[in-house]
């Protein structure tokens, strides 16, 4: 799997969760976090995780993670205490708003959250404040979660799956280091203002802080020296104000890391040379919008964009894991969703949320053998592969996580 960064890191309400954007203190990225470890059985550890399924195939998701994180976990010796909480288009059509407050603060008191997926047809003509998505900003936001970590790395085993010659695709293996909670999706002023004319104007602020960058950066600096030793920043420092400041501030942390190779690309040009010669890339650093486009654009690379995890983290507090794809309603309820991508999300929050490496690799491990076998859903299928359902294929990696053997990759 990617080398990843190992870092020291019942329903009664119906209020939105209430907050204004505002900037966070300047500190130095931290993790672990301090994790509330409850009572357990002799020799165990008990953590309490909050369950977020969301809509579309985000249920379908998350119960195979839930049982492959159970299993790889009492293996290792942890326990789990699971909350499951409505969000998002769920949420709306229980209580009508995307984020109960109940939700909230079962997330906020967990050790981890695992997300699913949220938003679906059934919502888009909602006004904005009630569209399912904004479920996603308030969790971000309130969590003050601003680091989004989005490998993407070509297993051999997929290699056919990807929509790239094998020759460019082999071998692709990158950490997208997203900004997550600053820049155009929160920004002020925004909104749908009308101008002088009387005509309707669409207003989206693009806007970064000095301390906002310098967190960032720091992680991805910090992620580049674990990996190969290689950042690119990604920004458009040829027209827009905050990434001039953006390229600015990146280029000075750059002292603070001179086993780091820094080097910058627009994000046209990025967008690119993703797709002409993805190996150059090792470690990708960027903005909110850039991050979100371009961590979709590597997933296919990788053959699907259901095979890519993502972990949130903050200076404290939960992290937030969670599948990169979105909530696929055009195929919820047939079990035909690739859950592959939310198991290495709860991998991930083993790994980065409680620490717990070993169980973490478990589950790594266990997809890579399930892959070996020749197990693939729909959209990683190629000829001579088993096709299997999303409920298939979560058994067939809960074999394999009680396998003694280690899978190779």
């Amino acid at each position: 799997m990617a080398a990843f960064l190992q870092m020291n890191i019942r329903l009664n309400s119906i209020k939105i969760v209430p907050g204004r954007y505002s900037s966070l203190t300047d500190h130095q990225f931290r993790a672990p976090y301090r994790i509330r470890c409850a009572a357990a059985s002799p020799g165990k550890k008990r953590y309490n995780i909050a369950l977020l399924p969301g809509d579309g195939i985000g249920p379908e998701v998350i119960s195979v993670a839930k049982n492959v994180l159970q299993k790889a976990g009492s293996l290792e010796g942890l326990e789990f205490d699971f909350q499951e909480m409505p969000v998002g288009g769920a949420a709306l059509d229980l209580v009508g708003v995307p984020m109960p407050e109940e939700t909230f603060t079962a997330a906020k008191q967990s050790d981890a959250i695992l997300l699913g997926a949220i938003g679906g047809y059934k919502w888009d003509k909602n006004e904005k404040h009630l569209r399912p998505e904004m479920a996603l900003f308030y969790l971000r936001r309130d969590l003050k979660v601003f680091a989004n970590l989005r490998p993407a790395t070509v297993l051999p085993q997929l290699i056919d799956a990807s929509t790239l010659k094998k020759e460019v695709a082999e071998g692709v293996d990158m950490m997208i280091v997203r900004e997550l909670t600053g820049g155009i999706y929160f920004g002020e002023p925004r909104g749908i203002k009308i101008n002088e004319n009387g005509e309707e104007v669409g207003i989206s602020t693009e806007i970064y802080a000095a301390h906002e960058i310098d967190r960032i950066a720091r992680v991805a600096f910090e992620t580049a020296r674990k990996r190969r030793g290689k950042l690119c920043s990604v920004d458009k420092a040829n027209v827009l104000d905050a990434s001039i400041l953006w390229r600015k501030r990146v280029t000075a942390l750059a002292s603070e890391y001179p086993d780091v190779e820094l080097s910058h690309m627009y994000v046209d040009n990025a967008a690119m040379q993703l797709i002409r010669d993805p190996k150059q890339f090792d470690t990708i650093v960027t903005n909110n919008i850039f991050g979100d486009i371009l961590s979709d654009e590597a997933s296919m690379i990788t053959g699907s964009i259901g095979m890519l995890p993502s972990a949130s983290l903050g200076e404290s507090g939960p992290g937030l894991f969670e599948p990169i794809h979105g909530s696929a309603p055009d195929i919820a309820g047939q079990d035909k969703a690739n859950p592959l991508a939310t198991i290495l999300s709860a991998a991930m929050l083993l790994k980065y949320g409680l620490g717990e490496e070993k169980a973490a690799k478990r589950i790594e491990d266990a997809v890579v053998d399930a892959l070996n076998k020749g197990f693939r859903t729909g959209d990683i299928y190629s000829p001579g592969n088993k096709l299997v359902g999303c409920k298939e294929m979560g058994e067939e990696v809960l074999k394999s996580v009680e396998s003694k053997v280690p899978a190779t990759v």
